[in-house]
């Protein structure tokens, strides 16, 4: 069996990293919007550098992205043309509660995505809408600390009651918070800062009880308001190899892969696994669960799982193998695999691979909602994008995901690559790193036109979803 005639092909997007907009119709300023480009950005991301207010020393692309606020029109319909089932998105919280913490939300930005959620179902378009991608309204850091205090769940739900309820007949596919574990590695897109006295480790423990909870809340929330919902959880994946078959790399992988598996095991499982709270308990950190919190994450897990897949890690108890760049973690250099001009590590395989480790543990349906190549595209002469490189690469991983499907037998709802437009970098900050599908007129230090224009990958995409993924032959040159 291949895959379904429902199957949701499509494309996915941020809005810290594509919309723009930052001063339009009383948007307030976003954690998001203080991270800069340059040397500066993984020390803030990491909360170790704050920057809770702009200066002039330092760019800060998430403001303008390739501003989608005035080009969503034109680029929904390069979409269509793609012929997207779906379209994976993100809300930007401080445009429905520009601080935050306010009782009532701000009609502009409602007004703004419920225009976007039209436009995509005039196309029939299918809205896939990320609730918090990296997003915390600036106020929440500077004035409760971020996601480390347990107040920010009382603005979270209202924010998502808030979205439920507009939206009601129009949005029915949910994610509740972007690659959760990477609270663990960049606290910052928690709006988090650690202070000179934190215990890390426990503010990050903290931090992701209290997310949990919330995304526990809000799938309870989105199924009272529309029993059709369908919530998703969404984790930063790829599975670990042990470097060699010395039982201590194999030991050490397995507990890299359980980083992850803490977080799905409390969305799709409803609970804590007691490997987890062992490893908690040996390492001095306490969750802060209050009373009904465990009776809340048992009772109100996810419908789906979605993931975000570029490369299989690779780790070792041996400290001297040399290491490669990956999704804001840092992998061995695998011998077997090819590297991306970033040092991601190119391993179609390993998506198969993850597809069938997630879907024997849980046994839920699975979404794919980021996959793809960043690479430094070049306008040739004739004006030509031929970025064959990632149509090579889009092949090789839909086969794998045909694979699992066909031969392996896994529940896969849908497929939607990363930056399917040219959009902001999130780990670097760059432009050049491109994504897309489209490429977007605009440089590193966020000069250029915004001129929109198809890539090769478009029409090798377009051909992929008007087939229904049957046909992946390459282009004839």
């Amino acid at each position: 069996m291949s895959f379904k005639s429902t199957f949701l092909w499509g494309g996915a997007t941020a809005a810290n990293q594509c919309e723009g907009g930052y001063q339009e119709n009383g948007r307030g300023l976003a954690n998001m919007d203080m991270v800069p480009y340059g040397k500066d950005r993984l020390p803030v991301l990491m909360g170790i550098k704050p920057m809770l207010e702009r200066d002039n020393d330092h760019y800060y692309p998430a403001l303008n992205g390739i501003d989608m606020y005035h080009h969503y029109l034109e680029d929904i319909m390069l979409f269509a043309e793609m012929g997207f089932k779906t379209y994976r998105m993100s809300i930007s919280w401080t445009r429905i509660y520009p601080n935050g913490d306010e009782e009532e939300p701000n009609e502009a930005g409602l007004a703004f995505y419920e225009d976007i959620f039209k436009e995509c179902h005039k196309y029939g378009i299918e809205p896939l809408v990320t609730i918090t991608h990296f997003d915390c309204p600036l106020n929440l850091t500077i004035k409760y600390g971020g996601w480390r205090n347990r107040k920010i769940l009382v603005f979270y739900q209202r924010l998502v009651k808030t979205l439920f309820e507009r939206y009601k007949d129009l949005v029915h596919y949910w994610l509740t918070f972007n690659e959760i574990n990477m609270i663990l590695h960049m606290p910052f897109c928690a709006g988090i800062v650690f202070n000179k006295d934190d215990n890390i480790e426990q503010v990050k423990y903290t931090s992701a009880h209290h997310q949990l909870v919330a995304s526990a809340m809000a799938t309870k929330i989105a199924h009272q308001i529309n029993p059709n919902n369908m919530v998703g959880c969404m984790l930063a994946g790829g599975c670990t190899y042990p470097y060699s078959c010395d039982p201590r790399d194999v030991l050490k992988a397995m507990r890299k892969d359980n980083e992850g598996y803490f977080f799905l095991d409390v969305q799709v499982r409803g609970a804590y696994s007691s490997q987890a709270l062992r490893a908690l308990e040996q390492n001095n950190i306490k969750l802060p669960i209050e009373a009904d919190d465990l009776l809340i994450l048992k009772k109100n897990t996810v419908d789906f799982i979605s993931f975000s897949y570029y490369s299989s890690k690779t780790t070792s108890a041996n400290p001297n193998i040399e290491k490669t760049a990956g999704n804001f973690m840092s992998s061995l250099k695998n011998p077997y695999l090819s590297t991306s001009e970033w040092g991601w590590q190119i391993d179609p395989l390993g998506l198969r691979i993850t597809l069938n480790a997630l879907y024997d543990r849980y046994q839920k349906p699975l979404f794919i909602v980021e996959n793809g190549l960043g690479a430094n595209d070049v306008i040739n002469e004739q004006g030509q994008i031929e970025d064959d490189y990632r149509i090579e690469y889009l092949k090789t991983h839909i086969q794998a995901m045909k694979d699992a499907v066909e031969i392996d037998g896994v529940d896969l709802l849908g497929y939607t690559p990363w930056g399917c437009i040219d959009l902001i970098s999130a780990s670097t900050g760059e432009m050049k790193k491109r994504y897309g599908f489209i490429y977007v007129d605009k440089d590193n230090d966020g000069n250029g036109t915004l001129k929109r224009r198809k890539k090769a990958s478009f029409d090798y995409y377009k051909k992929i979803i008007s087939t229904n993924g049957v046909d992946l032959t390459l282009p004839e040159k």
